[in-house]
């Protein structure tokens, strides 16, 4: 059977009525008979309604569980408000399974438990699921006899190749969020628009934009790995990701392919509220005094990330004066950047360590001689404070010989998936398929 987990415990809840005194069972795994779409559905309106007025009891409630440090399983189930018995039954049903001591703390799962409607009494255990992989799950539910039954669930895995088209409304990353992107890959996205858009100020609404990626679903629709952004366009701009060979990493090429690499990103934050204070003569907003304002201020979010613009070597992560937690990177071409008003730096991030294009390698603060939370940032050339909208990007070198020729055929192969509005085929088992990573925490 193939459910998501509340269903089960949807289920559970048809038993309630038979349970009062009846005495714990052992557990008996089985293997569940598959059901249709709409045989799942009928049970589960039939199982609300017979839950809706249980004998003496609640009807079941929905109890999420996360297990604490220095806990076991039976205590966490425990929390749930059920009796000592059903703590200790739930978890010897469980062990027939898994071992139950080498669960660790921080693992979810959700519990389906009913109350006496007189509140005197114990609650009483009807469900829970936990899950145990990226498409499987156990769940423990209770049988017309009263005895607990354990099932272990694995869910179908497509690998899809995805293929979103939409417009830009509120931001692009709401946009492709929407639509079904994940969080990595609107992070991979953002940071490639990047290096061709100021996204605050260039990017408007209405403007479309096409995303590509691999990923690994479950019949349920929820993405258990995601592969790499394999294309991307926004506003006429092209991405096509390809490795050329001998190179360690891949690499975004244009249609003709040219990489796409600048050497200097627009701004060095993928999101902010509005460009603050420009470069320039200025009134000081602190001691009212006219003075030259050698940068830009971008106002955002306390703790908005920061990232480096270009690949480069952290000189300098230390306290500075009116610039409170201040960072400087140097770059090539006798460029560096420098950040001011920090709250905190990014993990490892100390002189002498190399920073990539992209990079987070700090937080937007409000340390220092600030009125609210912004980022002040500088580009330096040859030692000279210069203005950063002035900088003038570069980009690599184009695809020749055997390079050009492989890049032709996977642009030719990326075209015909987005003709064709995606691809899907049968996943290998578990969802490892080369090339995709577990989405932890994605959408």
């Amino acid at each position: 059977m193939r459910l998501a987990p509340h269903a089960f415990t949807a289920l559970a809840a048809v038993s309630v009525a038979l349970l009062a005194g009846r005495v714990y069972q052992p557990a008996r795994a089985e293997e569940a008979p598959v059901l249709t779409p709409a045989q799942l559905e009928i049970l589960e309106v039939q199982a609300f309604a017979a839950a809706a007025a249980p004998a003496g009891l609640t009807a079941p409630e929905a109890i999420p569980v996360q297990i604490r440090r220095g806990e076991t399983f039976e205590q966490a189930v425990r929390r749930t408000g059920v009796s000592d018995q059903d703590a200790s039954a739930v978890a010897a049903t469980v062990a027939n399974a898994l071992d139950v001591s080498q669960i660790r703390a921080g693992l979810r799962f959700e519990t389906a438990v009913s109350r006496p409607r007189g509140g005197l009494g114990e609650a009483r255990l009807i469900g829970l699921t936990m899950r145990t992989g990226p498409a499987s799950q156990l769940t423990v539910s209770r049988s017309f006899d009263g005895a607990l039954r354990l099932r272990a669930l694995e869910e179908k895995v497509t690998h899809e190749t995805m293929v979103l088209k939409g417009d830009v409304e509120r931001s692009l990353s709401a946009s492709a969020r929407e639509l079904g992107a994940t969080a990595s890959i609107v992070r991979a996205a953002s940071r490639l628009f990047a290096t061709k858009f100021d996204m605050q100020r260039d990017v408007r609404a209405s403007d479309e934009f096409v995303l590509v990626f691999d990923r690994d679903v479950t019949e349920a629709g929820r993405t258990v790995a995601v592969g790499e952004l394999m294309y991307a366009q926004l506003r006429g701009q092209t991405f096509y990701r390809f490795t050329p060979a001998g190179s360690k990493s891949a690499q975004y090429f244009d249609a003709s392919g040219k990489n796409l690499r600048s050497a200097m990103m627009r701004t060095p934050l993928q999101s902010f509220r509005r460009v603050s204070s420009n470069f320039g003569v200025r009134t000081h907003p602190i001691s009212g005094y006219r003075k030259m304002h050698q940068g830009i201020d971008f106002a955002a979010g306390m703790g908005t990330p920061v990232i480096a613009p270009a690949d480069g070597v952290v000189v300098e992560a230390r306290r500075w004066g009116g610039y409170g937690n201040w960072l400087r990177i140097r770059h090539a071409n006798g460029l560096e950047s420098g950040y001011g008003h920090l709250s905190r730096y990014g993990a490892g991030i100390r002189a002498g360590q190399r920073v990539s294009q992209g990079q987070v390698v700090a937080y937007v603060g409000s340390t220092g001689a600030s009125t609210g939370p912004h980022l002040h940032y500088e580009i330096w050339r040859g030692g000279q404070r210069i203005n950063p909208a002035g900088i003038r990007t570069t980009e690599g070198t184009e695809l020749t010989g055997a390079d050009l020729a492989a890049f032709r055929a996977e642009k030719a192969r990326i075209d015909r998936i987005i003709a064709a509005g995606g691809e899907r085929k049968p996943a290998l088992q578990q969802a490892s398929v080369d090339g995709l990573r577990p989405a932890q925490n994605e959408g």
